[in-house]
């Protein structure tokens, strides 16, 4: 859950004692139950409808910017992770890139500028990610892109270390 709001920075006085408590229980995740959200009701004393709600209006609020899932990748056996990067038409970049985003093994996919020139000469202008338990399945995920949008001109970048995220906290 990230809690930043449209300037940058939580303001503790936007916070009552509840929503305090609140993000201070989810911050770090919710409870891996059939009713987290219950779960989450009972050690704040309040129902299951209000939990939803406060969650609701802090967004509203832009105190939390995002909800939503954020697996631990590795833990779950995904430790190969690839950057590929993609040389595609300026004029087809937008419908590529969503065709791109909706394949289920690509977990972000961006837009970002080329540098033909010197001193970089970087002619890839789509960036997709994708974890594998291997190599060869990161490769055989860039090669299934690759047939999806017709692009063969892409290049993967294997990452060689994660680093801690950790997002804001109270």
């Amino acid at each position: 859950m990230t809690m930043e709001n449209s300037s940058g920075s939580l303001k503790m006085n936007q916070l009552s004692e509840e929503d305090r408590k609140l993000i201070l229980l989810t911050q770090d995740g919710i409870p891996l139950t059939p009713s987290p959200f219950r779960d989450i009701a009972a050690q704040l004393g309040i129902s299951e409808e209000e939990v939803i709600a406060r969650i609701k209006d802090l967004q509203e609020r832009n105190i939390i910017r995002r909800f939503g899932a954020s697996i631990g990748h590795r833990k779950i056996g995904f430790i190969y992770n690839s950057m590929i990067v993609w040389n595609v038409p300026d004029e087809i970049t937008e419908k590529t890139g969503r065709i791109m985003a909706s394949i289920p093994e690509v977990s972000h996919c961006y837009e970002r500028p080329r540098y033909p020139g010197e001193p970089y000469h970087w002619n890839y202008n789509l960036f997709t990610m994708v974890h594998g338990r291997s190599r060869e399945e990161c490769e055989a995920i860039a090669e299934k892109i690759s047939k999806a949008v017709g692009i063969s001109e892409y290049h993967l970048i294997f990452s060689l270390t994660e680093f801690k995220k950790v997002g804001v906290r109270i």
